[in-house]
């Protein structure tokens, strides 16, 4: 039974998920939007925005940036957390959620794969 589980796993065992999540969370911090398919970025938004209330939490707090910092290497890659650290979170100063959109494009021609865009807002 699948109750009380949450999140898609996208046809990947358990490493694979977390390896595809982070280059791609990395990937959508970096670039700032990017294109992939409509399961993926729809997971990506749900994970995106726990990332940037921690990252916005530790720069208001001091004692919690070096332990904050050391969570988030272990979800997005290094440059990532740096961009983060940097002005990046400025610009979502007055809002508490909903950093991304999630925008459905026509499906992909090769296999007919839903394809969406996810970006910052």
């Amino acid at each position: 039974m699948k109750h009380r589980k949450t999140g898609r796993k996208l046809s990947r065992v358990k490493r694979q998920r977390e390896a595809l999540m982070k280059t791609l969370l990395g990937s959508l911090i970096m670039s700032e939007k990017i294109i992939t398919t409509e399961a993926k970025a729809k997971e990506a938004k749900l994970l995106i925005d726990k990332i940037i209330n921690k990252a916005k939490k530790s720069k208001a707090d001091s004692k919690l940036k070096v332990s904050t910092v050391r969570g988030l290497k272990n979800k997005i890659p290094s440059g990532a957390v740096d961009k983060l650290r940097g002005d990046f979170l400025n610009k979502f100063n007055k809002r508490k959620s909903g950093y991304t959109r999630v925008v459905k494009l026509p499906p992909r021609k090769s296999d007919s794969a839903k394809i969406a865009v996810i970006e910052f807002v």
